[in-house]
Formats: structure tokens, C-alpha cells, sequence
């Protein structure tokens, strides 16, 4: 890995720390700079403007998400689904509370609004992958039998998302314990009523 390549992770795993204790909008050049050790200028290389740090840590974040939620979950044999999703569901939540109950994609897509920036549509497809992801999961379990034949697929991601959702609301409001209670009260609800 080239010189160049090494800095540049360095300075996004520096930023994405930044952006998921104060958010992504909050993030500037020149605060980097000061946490990284370097210039101005000498950051500003890297990305030539606010747009493309911000987006540069998205991904950063997206592959962070991906290692520490759903590469997991993929060593797991598809034969027990709703263990697997349980898997995917705790990573997620450890994901969510290592940075105080807060969710960066969430943060991060309530403070760009309303616009249809490069940020905004970043984290529309992030977002998106990441349900698709659960739809898909769920519908494994549709094949395999293990959830009944006639589970409405999207409607069931849709309700599991708003279970993550309401928990990181709780968390805010209500703190660890009893949004991760809720939750899981949530999930059995909600899995008991898959079965097939």
C-alpha cells in the first residue's frame, strides 16, 4: 500500500471517529487537519473540497458498517434464519451504541435535509443496500420454510427497520437498557408472527 493510500485511510479513520461523536455535517477540513497533525493545505489535497471528505467517510463508514454488522453474519449457515438475523440484529445494535446510541447514517441523513446533494443520494443508497440487505435475509427464510410462505417480505423488513429506529430513539430518550429491552421484545413479537 502506497504512502499516499496509508495517510489517506488514516485521515478518514480519524474523520469517521469525528463525524460519529459530533456528525457528519459538523466535519470541516480544518478541524481534521488539527485532530490528523497536518495542514490545511495538506488535507485539502486529499479531497479538495468539504463534499468529497464527507462523502469519502460515508464509504469509509459503509465498509466499517459491512465489517463489523454483516461480514459476521455471512460465516453463518443460512439453514437457521431467524438465529442469523438475531446475529445481524445484536452486531447492529453494538454498531449503534458504540457511538452512544446514535446512528451515523441516521445522524447524517437528518442534517443534509431535504436537498438532493451528492451526500443525500450517497446516503439514500446506503441506506437502501442495507434494508435490501435485510429483505433479502428474511426472504432465505421464506425458501427455506422457516418463516410461513405467505410472509409479505417488504412489509416484514419494513417493520424490523422500524424496530431499529424506535430503538434509537429510546436510546436518546431512555438510555441502553430499555431501548435494547423494547427492542428485543419487538424482535420476538415480530419473529414469532414470521413463522411458518
Amino acid at each position: 500500500m502506497s504512502k499516499g493510500r496509508i495517510t489517506r485511510d488514516n485521515i478518514l479513520a480519524t474523520a469517521f471517529e469525528l463525524a460519529s461523536a459530533n456528525g457528519l455535517e459538523s466535519l470541516t477540513i480544518g478541524e481534521l487537519a488539527k485532530q490528523c497533525g497536518m495542514s490545511k493545505s495538506g488535507l485539502f489535497a486529499h479531497f479538495n473540497a468539504k463534499e468529497n471528505l464527507q462523502l469519502a467517510v460515508l464509504d469509509y463508514a459503509n465498509q466499517t458498517f459491512v465489517a463489523r454488522v454483516i461480514a459476521p453474519a455471512r460465516e453463518l449457515d443460512d439453514g437457521n434464519m431467524q438465529g442469523k438475523l438475531r446475529h445481524i440484529l445484536a452486531n447492529w445494535l453494538n454498531w449503534n451504541q458504540s457511538f452512544q446510541g446514535s446512528c451515523m447514517f441516521l445522524d447524517a441523513w437528518r442534517e443534509a435535509g431535504h436537498s438532493e446533494c451528492a451526500l443525500q443520494r450517497a446516503l439514500k443508497a446506503t441506506i437502501a443496500s442495507w434494508i435490501e440487505y435485510l429483505r433479502i435475509q428474511i426472504g432465505k427464510g421464506v425458501i427455506s420454510g422457516e418463516f410461513k410462505r405467505d410472509l409479505a417480505i417488504e412489509q416484514a423488513s419494513y417493520e424490523l427497520y422500524g424496530l431499529y429506529l424506535s430503538a434509537h430513539l429510546f436510546y436518546s430518550l431512555y438510555g441502553q437498557e430499555r431501548s435494547e429491552q423494547h427492542f428485543w421484545q419487538g424482535v420476538d413479537r415480530l419473529f414469532a408472527s414470521w413463522l411458518g
